[in-house]
């Protein structure tokens, strides 16, 4: 696994963990995901493993599909409107189109009060 994949996911957590009320959750090995009230709303890999991304996208959720390596995500999630990313290195998306997911799917799971304080960020 490239550093690229690494920093990808670096920043990505990062940014992830500034909205509201979000924390880390690890679950399982290998994986360092986003939550909000204790429910996921990004599965990250943990540093050192290749770049994964799934997100609930209830809204962007077709469209997010048509690419190439996306696919629903596994264990009966994909029929709730999980999306799984698991692009080569070279094929990443652009940062601002993760945060975009990542964001879609905070909104999905996060309480209104806390989509609210988001929303009140401007």
């Amino acid at each position: 696994m490239g550093s690229k994949e690494d920093a990808f996911v670096a920043g990505l957590r990062g940014w992830g963990l500034t909205l509201p009320g979000a924390h880390s959750k690890s679950p399982w090995p290998e994986h360092d995901d986003l939550a909000v009230k204790d429910k996921t709303f990004a599965y990250l890999p943990a540093k050192g493993r290749p770049f994964s991304l799934s997100c609930k996208l209830p809204y962007t959720g077709f469209e997010a599909l048509q690419l190439p390596f996306a696919e629903p995500t596994g264990y009966g999630l994909g029929k709730s409107g999980w999306v799984s990313f698991n692009p080569k290195e070279a094929d990443i998306p652009d940062i601002e189109q993760l945060k975009d997911w990542v964001e879609e799917s905070y909104r999905a799971q996060a309480p209104r009060k806390l989509v609210k304080e988001l929303d009140a960020r401007g």
